[in-house]
């Protein structure tokens, strides 16, 4: 079984309504439906997965908004905490280890909070294999900074985090496998081959350390991960920045 691994999406305090934050979901939900068979339905979140096979998710702007609508963050009274945003969990429906999950916290603008939407793909099973590429990583992290124009985001596993964050560092952001950059962030610095950059549209840029799997296992790919992540934060990309407005 491979480490397990996951493609975050995080920004800060950013307004926004259940129907925009429903509309940047059915952006990445059309997005990732081409890349896989494993990404072309997903089920609503219920106590269990035999519960969630019954609650599809219907891919339409109004059925995503009253979904989100539903799911507005509350204390324990009850009472909505609209600061909070809305935060949602699906599961794409697969068994046999193909499962797939997502995870969305949007339309937070509580100062000191995070939005994110994490994709976890299937670590095991035929679909992983097919996963497990630069091509789908770097696919599946366009798809999401396309869609939620995120500050960060990273594709990468908890043996390489465990590995690459010192305890008690402070930095906001990490590297992964294949990192997107917002041009909030600032300039890339010039960064050592065999790392390759592409741009997403006008948003920011993706960072590909290495054309094929990244493993925790290769010094040479641990090397590399911990030079681009050292450039990066002599830029000082690894600190959030401001959000003025959502883009």
């Amino acid at each position: 079984m491979e480490d397990p691994r996951y493609t975050g999406a995080y920004w800060g305090a950013r307004k926004e309504s259940a129907q925009e934050c429903a509309q940047r979901l059915l952006n990445l939900l059309t997005r990732l439906a081409p890349l896989d068979p494993l990404f072309g339905s997903w089920f609503k979140s219920a106590k269990s997965l035999k519960q969630s096979l019954q609650r599809p998710l219907e891919l339409e702007l109004p059925s995503l908004q009253q979904y989100l609508q539903r799911n507005l963050m509350r204390d324990d009274r009850r009472q909505p905490m609209e600061d909070l945003g809305f935060s949602i969990s699906l599961w794409n429906g697969a068994q046999g280890g193909n499962d797939a999950f997502l995870s969305i916290g949007c339309g937070g603008y509580w100062e000191q909070g995070t939005n994110r939407c994490v994709l976890r793909a299937p670590e095991e099973g035929p679909g992983s294999e097919r996963v497990l590429t630069t091509p789908f990583q770097v696919a599946a992290m366009r798809a999401l900074a396309t869609a939620w124009a995120p500050e960060w985001a990273m594709s990468t596993s908890y043996a390489l985090q465990d590995v690459m964050v010192p305890k008690g560092d402070k930095r906001d952001w990490q590297v992964g496998w294949v990192t997107y950059v917002s041009h909030r962030q600032g300039r890339l610095p010039p960064l050592p081959a065999p790392v390759r950059i592409e741009p997403v549209e006008d948003l920011g840029t993706l960072v590909i350390l290495t054309p094929e799997r990244f493993t925790v296992s290769n010094p040479e790919h641990l090397a590399l991960a911990e030079r681009v992540r050292e450039l990066l934060d002599r830029a000082g990309l690894l600190r959030r920045k401001p959000l003025s407005s959502p883009p």
